[in-house]
């Protein structure tokens, strides 16, 4: 099988399986979505029953992105959104981009080994239109016959990937009478009438007792329009053809139904006669003719928005010849619908396949009201005049007409492209760092609109510097580092200008920049990062092949542009400020640990990775005259102010213990402190007075978590301390002790709840979690194993909250 014939068999396989999955799911629409070339974007291959214009905003999505499909493909699990709630509650950035009441059904398709893409079905949001569990169990069966049919393509060498626009495939259409076309051959000369089976079956007869000829024609025609037929037999003798006659035959049962008849002459000599056709077009000029009787206006619109027909009364009501209207946009031919607030209507009336009507002044004292009447095909719309709003008549604006455009040649954007800039603009409130702001950049723009590479300059000391690159080859930007805001390259000349700038091919490029290195790319938008007038920097987009830019693409790649810059530059604000807070609260840490005769500490500290604020956990060791104390503690909350009264604790209980306090007296003096300053803030503390010689300890607990307790021969344990409220709670509680003792070569473990802490989970397992790490996980250095306890902490991207630990090894005696 050909190459060619294998891809129109795998457009095929793809479009009946999204029909059988929206027929299966009781939808209106849906899509099959396949991962990209380089598996970093799932691309829309193909819909049905919904326009795919309706739907551009979401054909590439990135693979690693915050939507429903990406995350059926990554966890290969169904989702079920039952309205607009549930998907702006589960999936904000959805919402935004296709703001509509719909539900819908997202479905993993597996070719037996892995996921290759996810069938989508659009469904009503109506209370009355769950989805039952048959229709669940039937939509997971279209999805395994199509991810078969699609493994079977690959078999034969065709890979299950897309990155073309999708395919668009009708649903069945439901027609009450089918249109009919007989053939037939009529020799005027010699009265024959020669007809095809159709022909004769729409006389009501077959072709053995038709009779082929003009004379049973006429028999077959209604009296009333005898007359007809003859005008047909003189037209075409004087003409040489017959121009749409219609006349009224009698056909099934003796019933009249109307045709029409259309012929023209062909041959020469003997053999010159007409060939033509009969067509019964069912109800449709009936219909048609009724709907110009109404004293309403009518209208229909395809799937796309272009206008399909209009009768009289709507011609007049819109002030526009209907050889204009119909075929476009009526958004795009009248000037007093061209806000897209109007074109809104029809996108929510298809996407939610529910009725809709709004109100439009057309001009001062005019006023129309739309009603929309939508299906899978199209919708039909009603347009009637009313009298102007009593809000026009005091002078105000009507709450539920969009404003007249006061220029008719203005273009704004239109919705889909006024979404993906919202949608952008959604993920970017999200990312708080530099690097964070970089990543949505390149997971949102280039699967958005088909990018290869992606480039973000930042702008120091009048020089630019790359924050982030994907897609480059290696080396190939390393020139380009540092370059000042003189040199003359396409990325710095659109950030000095203000203006972006688009090349849609290379001969463009190296015509206006000659000698500048290429890598393979055939287009590049290079975009300038300007906020508050300020030059943060300049973002480059690579395309693999020459690409036209269409005014829509220029105008939301520009507005984004504007975003990233108001982004990076609020995260270069939160990274300085960040580093700042960073370095307060780790100078309030101990910088070193003692060293202390029969004993060895190790401590680690990890602050939270959510938000800038600063936390309060610290730790600290001392040498005193009673022992070894050591102590942990955790102010709560996540600011300056737990970061100050942390450092008061730890100052205070440092002055307690080495001031000859037992560790309940300096809990005691503590608590009553921080009852004192009366913050609002509480904090949890455990202390613990060592004597190294032989190993007695005594140890007090506010509020923390249980210290564990590894024995040298690997057992831990967790130490069931008696414990007493947090601190600053009551000022004259009075806290308990518990004595301990600790073997040689045995290790105590102190730690904070940040590290056993997890959301949703009991805090009891995350001990035991902790315990059973610390028996395993042993090495002849304190340090490492302090390391090792934290690492999988210290590498987590979403860390909630602030870690403390410390490791305390009572050392065997040396003889």
């Amino acid at each position: 099988m050909s190459t060619a014939l294998r891809l129109g068999e795998f457009e095929r396989v793809m479009a009946e399986g999204v029909v059988k999955a929206v027929r299966a799911a009781d939808g209106y629409g849906g899509g099959v979505y396949l991962r990209s070339g380089n598996e970093q974007s799932l691309v829309l291959a193909a819909v049905a029953g919904v326009s795919r214009g309706l739907l551009r905003a979401t054909w590439r999505v990135p693979v690693a992105g915050p939507l429903p499909v990406a995350e059926v493909y990554r966890s290969g699990r169904s989702i079920h959104l039952d309205d607009a709630d549930e998907t702006m509650r589960r999936f904000p950035q959805l919402a935004i981009a296709l703001p509509y009441p719909f539900a819908s059904v997202y479905t993993p398709v597996t070719d037996g080994n892995e996921t290759v893409g996810v069938l989508v079905v659009l469904r009503t949001a109506a209370p009355d239109r769950v989805l039952t569990s048959p229709s669940r169990r039937r939509l997971r069966a279209a999805a395994n016959r199509l991810g078969a049919s699609l493994a079977a393509l690959s078999a034969h060498g065709l890979p299950i990937q897309w990155d073309a626009e999708p395919i668009t495939a009708r649903l069945p259409a439901t027609s009450l009478t089918p249109v009919r076309v007989g053939q037939f051959d009529w020799y005027v000369s010699t009265g024959v009438f020669a007809a095809d089976d159709v022909c004769c079956a729409m006389l009501g007869r077959d072709r053995a007792s038709f009779g082929g000829t003009v004379t049973a024609l006429t028999a077959r025609t209604v009296p009333e329009d005898a007359y007809e037929l003859q005008a047909a037999a003189r037209e075409a003798v004087e003409t040489g053809k017959v121009s749409a006659r219609r006349l009224r035959v009698l056909g099934l049962d003796d019933k009249p139904c109307l045709v029409e008849l259309w012929a023209r002459e062909v041959g020469l000599g003997p053999d010159r006669h007409l060939t033509g056709a009969l067509v019964d077009p069912g109800t449709g000029i009936t219909a048609a003719e009724a709907a110009e009787r109404l004293p309403d206006g009518l209208f229909a619109l395809d799937q796309d928005g272009r206008l399909t027909y209009a009768n009289g009364r709507a011609e007049a009501l819109l002030g526009a010849d209907r050889t204009e209207l119909v075929g476009s946009h009526p958004w795009d031919v009248l000037p007093w619908l061209a806000d897209p607030a109007y074109e809104d209507r029809y996108r929510s009336a298809m996407l939610s396949q529910e009725p809709s009507s709004f109100l439009v002044r057309r001009t001062a004292g005019h006023w129309l009201t739309f009603t929309l009447y939508p299906d899978v095909h199209g919708l039909t719309g009603r347009v009637v005049p009313v009298e102007p709003p009593a809000e026009e008549i005091e002078g105000r604006a009507p709450v539920d007409a969009a404003p007249v455009p006061q220029s008719p040649s203005a273009a704004p954007a239109r919705p889909g492209a006024l979404y993906r800039v919202l949608q952008m603009a959604s993920a970017l409130t999200e990312a708080v760092t530099v690097r964070q702001v970089c990543e949505v950049v390149a997971d949102q723009l280039l699967p958005t609109f088909a990018g290869q590479e992606v480039a973000i300059y930042t702008v120091r000391e009048r020089h630019l510097h790359l924050a982030w690159q994907s897609g480059y080859p290696e080396g190939f930007l390393d020139p380009f580092e540092g370059v000042t805001l003189h040199a003359r390259l396409p990325g710095v000349e659109a950030l000095t200008s203000g203006s972006p700038i688009f090349f849609e091919s290379e001969r463009q490029l190296c015509s206006a920049y000659p000698g500048i290195p290429l890598d393979g790319m055939r287009s590049w938008a290079f975009l300038p990062l300007i906020a508050s007038g300020r030059p943060v920097g300049s973002c480059i987009v690579g395309f693999d092949r020459p690409r036209t830019f269409t005014s829509e693409e220029r105008t939301v790649l520009t507005a984004l542009g504007g975003l990233i810059a108001q982004a990076l530059e609020r995260a270069r604000l939160y990274d300085s400020e960040s580093a700042v807070a960073r370095g307060l609260q780790e100078a309030l840490l101990p910088h070193r640990l003692p060293c202390i005769a029969g004993v060895e500490t190790a401590g680690r500290y990890l602050p939270g990775t959510q938000g800038m604020d600063i936390g309060g956990d610290w730790y600290d060791v001392m040498e005193t005259s009673r022992g070894v104390v050591l102590v942990i503690g955790d102010v709560e909350g996540h600011s300056v102010a737990a970061a100050a009264i942390m450092g008061q604790l730890r100052s205070a209980v440092r002055a307690f213990a080495t001031g000859g306090q037992s560790p309940d007296e300096v809990m005691a003096c503590t608590n009553r402190l921080l009852a004192d300053l009366d913050s609002g803030l509480f904090a949890t503390c455990c202390c613990v007075q060592l004597d190294p010689a032989n190993g007695r300890a005594w140890a007090v607990r506010a509020g923390h978590p249980p210290p564990l307790l590894r024995l040298p021969d690997g057992r831990t344990e967790v130490l069931d301390l008696a414990g007493g409220v947090l601190l600053g709670v009551d000022r004259e509680i009075r806290y308990p002790v518990t004595e301990l003792r600790l073997p040689p070569g045995s290790v105590l473990a102190l730690y904070t709840d940040g590290l056993v802490e997890q959301p949703g989970a009991d805090i009891g397992q995350g001990i035991d979690r902790l315990r059973s790490a610390l028996a395993h996980t042993w090495t002849d250095s304190l340090a490492d194993t302090a390391e090792r306890l934290v690492r999988e902490a210290r590498y987590a991207p979403d860390r909630l909250d602030d870690i403390a630990l410390l490791l305390t090894c009572r050392r065997p005696a040396v003889p």
